[in-house]
């Protein structure tokens, strides 16, 4: 199944996010959205980023090793990799989003067997393909929470800075 969800506002800090309805983690395609956001906001404000992405992995909080691959993949230069998980965001427009701010989703088709979790691929105006978040169902709250995502990942560069454009 697709899914497009579109964010009201473009949140830059945790209480922004959390002030949003898709918040409320109990529809997992909004919380793949969510993690598109958050990581848009490592760009502006690094720690607001990670305690976006901290809230969204509820439990789980990131790693020491995910912190750093953060700062190597968000912090060179590179923001645009975010930004390309939004509609309206390709190469040819340096990755600036259209708006509202949307997020294409949908069921993927490598689906986990475990109850509980479920993976969306998350479409990029960068990438031949789609690229993957996996969520895990918290079942006393209800709420769906961010297990993984392989979303800053390379992509095509902004033609701005492709030498050969």
């Amino acid at each position: 199944m697709d899914y497009h969800v579109t964010l009201s506002s473009f949140p830059t800090t945790l209480a922004e996010l959390q002030a949003l309805p898709e918040a409320a983690l109990t529809q997992p395609e909004a919380v793949a959205a969510l993690t598109v956001a958050a990581l848009n906001a490592y760009e502006k404000n690094a720690q607001e980023s990670i305690n976006m992405l901290n809230f969204l992995r509820g439990p789980r909080p990131l790693s020491q090793l995910e912190l750093q691959f953060l700062r190597e993949r968000l912090g060179g230069g590179k923001a645009y990799i975010a930004r390309s998980y939004m509609e309206g965001a390709t190469p040819e427009n340096n990755y600036e989003p259209a708006q509202p701010f949307t997020v294409h989703t949908q069921d993927s088709h490598a689906q986990i067997a475990d109850q509980g979790y479920k993976k969306f691929d998350v479409f990029s105006g960068g990438a031949d393909s789609p690229r993957p978040v996996t969520l895990r169902l918290k079942p006393s709250t209800g709420q769906w929470f961010l297990w993984d995502q392989i979303l800053i990942v390379d992509i095509r560069i902004p033609v701005s800075q492709d030498p050969w454009a």
